[in-house]
């Protein structure tokens, strides 16, 4: 098997499964076409079954519409009616006719529901027939009997007459006579029709009596009407009694019995179709089950020989598999030496596996070079931690020097007023001992005495001068050099530390024409380190005497402080000299970048500059500068250092340097 591509040995379970597929499309599309058959009977039954229980309920809801109508009748009651009437006669003229089940059986439902109908109609003729009874039979001579007692009350004087009483009873009989014959009219009851009969004859008993004690022709003129009237409600109830009797038997009759015959009818045909439905219900199950059991028992052989070829299939793909994971697990451990096995194989995993030992053979070639690399990076390591060393010597060697310029220039100023102490002191001793000689010679003349003395005085200031001088500018450097070599953290006045630096880079400014002016207001006390700024000044200044002031040229530096919020203080060193291109700016704090390196710069002033300015002091730096119209370096730094207590130029622990970034350089 393993002579056949991997490829084909997939396709040929991808045959197989296709041709089970195959074959149980045909059993299925066969089988669908009986199932189709049985449950469309089946759903035909359904259809028909829907359409009974349409016309039961369509039929019961007109009963009951019928019956409020007679009860209560209304127009919009009657329209309801008819619009109901008009629905069940459709249905079964349109969906029960059409319909295939009940076509043959529709018919005796039709007669039912026409005689149902039509009983409706004779109802209505009888309730209007009852209606105009009512309002003009009872209703007619109710009324006029009404008006009668009201004559015969208005025609009787007084309430102490003897006609009172009589027509008081007669008038509260009347008054329920109404009660009773409305509440008959509305619904028909023996215990109503009773109640009227009964207070008609009441009335109709107090009539003579209130005619003997009638003391007038009008009153007895009233009561001889009011008894006619009287006898034409009992005939107009009796004749409104046998009519409500017609209209309840035709209920009953035809109303109620041709419902009940309609639902007698529906029953059955639902009894028909419930067994039609049973039928196409067991047809379609036994189809079904027929198709279920040969899908079953094909699908069954075709899966063993599905099985049977995929375990081989796999076994021809897993084993070989197996093998290169097994080398790969190898190659991977470190394991070189183990071969890869199945690589003369001419199938998809012979290729894998030869690609596996290609694989291999590189990782060894692989392990050879990284140890090379390894190498390599330990002497690149080597020498990077050397330049890192060296760097660091640079960084220090700058800040000696420029701490030696200032010991040469204060040695350089200290010797003027030392020297001439010196020569003052030695013209002094000599003179002392000329005076001391002519002392021991000659008498002490007064004149001698006193040039003596005027001489001394003379020395005496002068010594005292030139050495007051020279203490000065010994405490002046003093205080420099011990900031800048110990950078301790301490509150000190700006405009003082300006001072004393300014007055250590005085011996510079002699050897060149620059104009120095320091604007720094009294009274801006800062908690920093003063050696650090003091190494910015120097730094600054000899890079514009060095750069902006280039052989010899003439020009003039300022330094002006002020505050700048409550937090911060703005210090701006300003010179008129040569400039800087954009090019030299954009790289001017970088470190060991010069445009004299040939005259022995090294690039690390600015730089030493910015780190001391943005991480010691933790301030802001800023460059403006054009080529021609001189460069202002601006320092925004907070009145309490942020930085820590270590000089920026300091070394990290594995050996490089930190430089910042840096935040801005303007044009």
């Amino acid at each position: 098997m393993r002579a056949v591509p991997i490829r084909w040995r997939i396709l040929s379970i991808a045959a197989l499964n296709s041709a089970v597929v195959v074959v149980l499309v045909v059993l299925i599309w066969n089988g669908s076409k009986v199932l189709g058959s049985a449950w469309d009977d089946v759903r035909q039954v359904r259809e028909s079954d829907k359409i009974l229980a349409h016309l039961e309920s369509e039929t019961s809801r007109l009963q009951n519409l019928i019956h409020r109508y007679i009860n209560q009748p209304s127009p919009e009651l009657f329209a309801e009616i008819l619009l109901l009437r008009e629905a069940v006669l459709g249905t079964l003229t349109t969906r029960a006719s059409n319909d295939p089940m009940l076509s043959g059986s529709v018919e005796r439902l039709e007669q039912v529901t026409d005689r149902f109908l039509n009983g409706f109609g004779e109802l209505r003729a009888v309730q209007a027939t009852i209606t105009k009874t009512y309002e003009q039979q009872v209703l007619g001579p109710a009324r006029e009997m009404a008006g009668l007692y009201s004559i015969i009350e208005g025609a009787t004087g007084h309430r102490d007459a003897q006609i009172w009483p009589a027509l008081g009873r007669s008038r509260e009989a009347f008054t329920a006579l109404l009660v009773a014959a409305n509440a008959y009219y509305l619904s028909p009851a023996s215990a109503s029709a009773e109640d009227a009969s009964r207070n008609t004859e009441a009335i109709e008993k107090t009539i003579p009596v209130m005619t003997d004690l009638a003391d007038n022709d009008l009153q007895r003129m009233a009561l001889t009407r009011l008894k006619a009237r009287t006898v034409a409600l009992r005939e107009g109830m009796a004749k409104l009694t046998e009519q409500l009797a017609i209209r309840t038997e035709l209920l009953r009759n035809t109303i109620d019995a041709s419902q009940a015959e309609a639902i007698a009818v529906i029953d059955e045909l639902s009894v028909k179709m419930r067994q039609r439905e049973q039928k196409a219900q067991e047809t379609f199950d036994k189809t079904l089950s027929g198709i279920s059991r040969r899908v079953l028992s094909i699908a069954v052989m075709f899966l063993g020989i599905i099985l049977s070829a995929g375990v081989l299939i796999a076994l021809s793909i897993r084993l070989p598999l197996q093998q290169i994971l097994a080398a790969m697990h190898a190659i991977t451990s470190g394991n070189y030496d183990r071969s890869v096995q199945g690589t003369t194989a001419r199938d998809e995993v012979g290729a894998m596996a030869r690609a596996v030992d290609v694989f291999r053979e590189n990782a060894i070639a692989k392990r050879k070079t990284e140890d090379e690399l390894r190498a390599s990076k330990e002497r690149a390591e080597s020498a990077l931690i050397e330049l890192n060393t060296a760097q660091q010597n640079l960084i220090d060697a700058e800040r000696l020097a420029a701490l030696g310029g200032l010991v040469a220039g204060v040695a350089h100023e200290v010797n003027n007023p030392i020297g001439i102490s010196l020569t003052v002191a030695s013209s002094f001793a000599r003179r002392a001992e000329t005076f001391e000689s002519e002392l021991r010679t000659e008498p002490l003349r007064r004149s001698k005495l006193d040039e003596f003395v005027k001489s001394s005085r003379d020395a005496a200031q002068q010594l005292v001068a030139n050495l007051h001088r020279a203490g000065e500018l010994i405490q002046s450097f003093k205080q420099v050099a011990v900031d800048r070599s110990h950078a301790e953290r301490r509150q000190f006045n700006l405009s003082e530390a300006t001072d004393q630096i300014v007055a250590s880079l005085r011996p510079v400014l002699k050897k060149a024409a620059i104009t120095l002016s320091v604007d720094v207001p009294e009274g801006l006390v800062i908690d920093g380190y003063p050696g650090s700024y003091g190494q910015i000044l120097t730094n600054l200044f000899l890079n514009a005497a060095n750069h902006a002031f280039a052989d010899g040229r003439s020009g003039s530096i300022s330094i002006s402080a002020r505050a700048r919020g409550g937090d911060d203080v703005e210090i701006i060193f300003a010179d008129n000299g040569a400039g800087m291109t954009p090019d030299v700016q954009r790289q001017a704090f970088d470190p060991f970048f010069t445009t004299r390196r040939n005259e022995g710069g090294t690039g690390l002033g600015l730089h030493i500059v910015y780190n001391l300015v943005t991480q010691q002091l933790g301030g802001r730096m800023m460059l403006e500068s054009r080529l021609g119209q001189g460069t202002t370096f601006r320092i925004i730094m907070p009145k309490v250092a942020k930085g820590g207590s270590t000089s920026t130029d300091q070394i990290a622990a594995d050996g490089t340097s930190q430089w910042p970034n840096r935040t801005m350089s303007s044009t």
